[in-house]
Order: C-alpha cells, then structure tokens, then sequence
C-alpha cells in the first residue's frame, strides 16, 4: 500500500509539515456535545424518518415498522447538519487542527440496530463533507494554520475475537469478510466526502483492526491512490490490555505494518491512566504517536468529571516528557478542554519519531 501515491499530497504535504513544528490539537467529544443539546425522538428523526423509517429508501427488505432512533447520534448529519457542523466550529474555534467526522457508529452492522443500514455510504460522505466544509472555512480564515478533516472508521457493535456467548466460545456473530465489506462501504463514503486522514479508533479487537486496515488497503489499491491512516486502540481498563488481551506493545506490532501516520490510544481511561501505555507507545512507535483521553473515568451517573484543568496538567506533562504528537479528547470532553489542552502543550516540542531518532544518529 505504501507504494501508492497519495490521494491529495499537496495535503499530506501539510499534515506531515505540521507534525514536525508542534503538537497538532485532535477535537473532543462528539457524543458529550450531543448530548447537551438534549434532543427527543422527533428532532432525530427530522422531516426524512418522520414515521421512524427512511422514507426516501423504497427497497423491499425496508423495516416495515416505526423504530426508534433517538440516539442515533450519527444519523444527525442529515437529520440536523447545523447542529454537527456548530460541534465542528466550536472545536475549531477552542483551537483543534483535525477535526473526526460523526460516523463513529456509520457502518452497516451498527446502523443495523436502527434497520438503516442502508444509510452507510451516505453517513460517511455527508459526515466527511460537513466537517471538510467546517476546516476549509478555518483554514480560510488563518492559511497558516491549515486545518484537517479526519474520517472516523468506528469498532462496530460486534467483535471477531470473541464469542457474544459465555456457554459457547466458538461462537462468532461477524465474519472477517463481513467486517471488511462494512469498512470497504464506509471508508469509501468518507473519501468522497473529502477526508485527508482515515482513522481507524477505539479498537478493543485487534482483529476488527485487522480487517478495517486489511480493506483499506484494498480499497486504496482499487482506487490507485491512498491517505494517511491513524490507528487508535483502546486500553478497556486498568489491567492495561484491549479487550482481546493484548499489551500496548503488543497492539502496537499488530497492525505496525500498515506503516500507518500514527498509533495511539483513546477513551474508556482518563490521561493519567493512559500515561503508561502512552508512554510504551513513545518508546517503540515508529509512526507519530497520538492520544484523546476520556475526562477522567466516569462516575456512578457515567459522567465524567475531570475538568479542563486537570485534564490539561495531565497531557503537559506527557508533553513535557516529549511522548506525543496529536493530542485531543474523548468521552467527557469539550471544547472548554480542548482550548485547555491547546494551551498546555503550545510550548512542548512534538516527540521525535524513533526512525527519524535512528537516521540522526
């Protein structure tokens, strides 16, 4: 895959530039954002799924019924695009480089639990077209600060590595190839839309991982041209490993050989308790290495409590101690801590990639 040419290297020009001279600022949480709005059944299903089915999509194997689709977050980019694009501007303006598209749960297999899986390709295109609009606006306004739109590829709602069944452990509800068709589906929707990175996020099954860098791969190949690819795991809890058992340096190896812009980790733990596994990151990537912590871990209600502040003394010391090179938030967050973040680290130096190390020496 690394063989082929980029897709927009006038761009990647620009993100590998500006990788080198600081630490490039991630958004924060879309889901926190949301949620604020407090949005009921009728404003997500807006005037197109009134009656809680699409009612543009006449295919014979339509949900017949009414389904409720509050909480679909990912289906607001039609249903209220003013309001994705409003969570895009305030990150922007609290001062983010790159900017995720709403389309974490934008696959056919999470899409299915609402009966529009069909809307795949759509979510991804509209989601990586809203956000595109929002940073050519910002970099518009200040061309020396160029601002990237990130096409989110999410986990899914199933897992390849592990059975959904505690009596029955061979059992698997997905396939490999199914994974790779969803994310072959999804990953070509974000392109269209405008994307300059796809990441690859919230990985707690390496295999998944696997199989959504396995159809990018093809999908670049059919394509001719590629992108950057960010890989992002998950730490699920203290014991320090994803879901399917593997160690941050071993999560590391797995999917080094897409030779991908970067490796990091985000959500389900706060900055300090990512600081380890950060830490083993900076010290064997050969990629950039990147993070967006939850604020903090969540409380009895599953808020999360961590302020600004504290979040943001927390990633100035992983800056002070050179291990990053982006740096945003996850669950929790807001631009109020993206902003405090910005902050922190302005004055630390990017981490240094080991390659880059090696070729000084």
């Amino acid at each position: 895959m690394s063989t082929l040419p980029w897709l927009h290297p006038q761009r990647v020009a620009l993100i590998e530039a500006a990788l080198r001279e600081r630490i490039l600022i991630l958004d924060g949480g879309m889901g926190t954002m949301l949620q604020g709005h407090q949005l009921d059944e009728t404003a997500f299903r807006g005037d197109r799924f009134v009656e809680g089915h699409d009612s543009q999509h006449q295919h014979v194997h339509d949900h017949p019924g009414s389904c409720d689709l509050k909480g679909n977050n990912d289906l607001l980019t039609l249903t209220k695009p003013d309001i994705i694009r409003g969570v895009h501007e305030a990150y922007l303006e609290a001062g983010a480089d790159l900017i995720e598209t709403n389309t974490f749960n934008a696959t056919r297999i999470s899409q299915a639990d609402y009966h529009l899986q069909h809307l795949a390709y759509e979510l991804n295109r509209e989601g990586a077209r809203l956000a595109r609009a929002a940073c050519d606006a910002y970099t518009a306004k200040n061309p020396a600060k160029p601002r990237f739109t990130i096409g989110v590829l999410g986990p899914t709602s199933r897992t390849a590595s592990l059975s959904p069944d505690v009596n029955d452990p061979g059992l698997r509800n997905v396939t490999f190839q199914e994974l790779c068709d969803n994310y072959t589906e999804s990953a070509s929707g974000l392109i269209d839309g405008g994307a300059d990175l796809i990441m690859v996020e919230t990985i707690f099954d390496t295999l998944n991982a696997k199989a959504a860098l396995f159809a990018l791969s093809e999908l670049f190949r059919a394509r001719g041209a590629r992108l950057p690819v960010m890989i992002s795991g998950t730490i699920t809890d203290r014991s320090g490993r994803t879901l399917s058992g593997q160690t941050a340096e071993a999560f590391y190896y797995s999917v080094k050989h897409i030779r991908p812009l970067s490796v990091g980790f985000n959500c389900a733990l706060g900055a300090a308790d990512l600081r380890p596994h950060v830490q083993t990151l900076s010290s064997i990537a050969e990629s950039f290495v990147s993070t967006h912590p939850n604020a903090g871990l969540p409380n009895a209600f599953g808020e999360y409590d961590e302020t600004p502040a504290q979040m943001a003394a927390v990633i100035g010391g992983f800056a002070r101690e050179g291990l990053l090179n982006m740096v945003g938030g996850c669950c929790g967050t807001t631009p109020a801590h993206i902003k405090a973040i910005a902050e922190a680290v302005r004055d630390c130096a990017p981490r240094t990639i080991l390659s880059e190390s090696a070729q000084a020496a």
